[in-house]
């Protein structure tokens, strides 16, 4: 087997355990032949030569910054055809200053319901709701989403600002609830594609903590985006 290079960048809200979510996965890109390289943070964009060399980027790097030249480089990155990769706030979360990432990844996190508000804590469990992820057509025939059915999980339930450019493998419906500003149900990606130059992107949203990227379905899904996204994939 061929030896691609896969990097993963984490680091943001340490809710999102970046190290500890990230690390489950570098057993699986090993066994599927990528030499991996971890950077805590957002420098290692900057570095072209280095970029050059590799077939994807695992991103899990929550409500953080990222600088212009960095920025600069992982776009030139991903149009000459480095594969991207992420979970829930990681990547969909991850730079709300900048525009260019936004456009680039086609999803940006707008809100999660909460529970009932008497029975709230002023903890992460606070924003746990029960919800489905429900696959579309196209994802019912995707090699990342096929032979897999709608699913139950009870973690956050992201509510996406997105735009049709993006292939969508799964949606999930935010309820009405007395407790809610919003009147109708609301549909948003839960797991898309993104083709953006040369490269490719894929975003779950499920993903908030460790043990909802071990939940079997998300995991499936998660591994094969990886493979899918990543330069040199079929």
């Amino acid at each position: 087997m061929t030896s691609r290079n896969a990097l993963i960048v984490r680091g943001g809200w340490d809710g999102h355990q970046p190290v500890e979510t990230t690390d489950s996965f570098i057993p699986f890109l090993k066994e599927h032949g990528f030499e991996v390289r971890v950077a805590d943070g957002t420098p290692v964009y900057a570095d072209a030569g280095y970029l050059d060399t590799v077939d994807l980027i695992v991103q899990v790097n929550t409500m953080n910054t990222i600088e212009k030249e960095e920025i600069a480089g992982l776009r030139r990155a991903v149009l000459n055809g480095t594969g991207m990769a992420g979970w829930h706030g990681g990547i969909a979360d991850s730079y709300r200053n900048t525009a260019d990432y936004l456009h680039m990844i086609g999803g940006q996190f707008a809100h999660h319901a909460s529970i009932e508000p008497r029975l709230r804590k002023g903890e992460q469990s606070d924003n746990y709701i029960p919800y489905t992820v429900h696959i579309t057509e196209l994802g019912q025939a995707h090699p990342i989403t096929a032979g897999i059915g709608d699913f139950d999980l009870v973690t956050e339930q992201y509510w996406v600002l997105s735009d049709e450019y993006n292939d969508v493998l799964a949606t999930t419906t935010q309820a009405v609830r007395p407790w809610d500003a919003w009147n109708r149900p609301v549909t948003a990606p839960a797991i898309w594609t993104r083709h953006w130059g040369n490269g490719r992107s894929f975003v779950s949203t499920p993903g908030h903590k460790l043990d909802i990227v071990r939940e079997p379905h998300v995991r499936t899904i998660i591994e094969r985006g990886m493979l899918w996204a990543a330069r040199g994939a079929e």
